[in-house]
């Protein structure tokens, strides 16, 4: 059976428009990565962890904040290494100044025995949808088109399956 991670698209009408938030993976594999490298706040559902549950968890640990609002839940998407990811959209404005992402460790430099801390997350930015297009990872780009066509149906349809 596929993982599961789940995740929260937090956006907020910015400017008559709307932004979403994305997280940059840290560590040294992704430093240097822009283009196709951004993520929604998401991670691993534990075993029988409601995927809601593990959506805000993961975007606690990820961003220092706990996300409040109401969440609507956009759907599941296949990743191309096979892994599903539950999404949910939340409206929440987060001041980025207040993020603050946990840690993990790692070998580094590889081989070395010398184990290293870095932060899950080491930014998280505001972005319009036609440039979160090109920033998100490749198989998240369909959870931002739900988006966007269910954010130009009338508020009351928004989120109706």
């Amino acid at each position: 059976m596929a993982k599961r991670s789940a995740g929260l698209l937090i956006y907020r009408l910015h400017d008559d428009d709307y932004e979403v938030l994305l997280v940059h993976p840290g560590g040294p594999y992704w430093a240097k990565k822009d283009i196709g490298a951004w993520s929604i706040p998401k991670g691993l559902v534990n075993e029988d962890e409601d995927e809601l549950d593990a959506a805000r968890r993961e975007a606690r640990e990820e961003l220092g904040i706990e996300v409040e609002g109401s969440f609507h839940h956009l759907g599941d998407y296949k990743q191309p290494g096979g892994k599903i990811v539950a999404a949910w959209a939340v409206e929440a404005d987060i001041d980025l100044e207040a993020v603050a992402s946990n840690n993990f460790r790692m070998e580094w430099p590889p081989r070395s025995g010398v184990m290293a801390e870095f932060p899950e997350v080491d930014r998280a930015e505001w972005f319009t949808l036609s440039d979160a297009e090109r920033k998100i990872l490749k198989g998240q780009q369909p959870l931002l088109a739900d988006f966007l066509r269910r954010r130009s149906q009338s508020p009351l349809e928004i989120y109706v399956t």
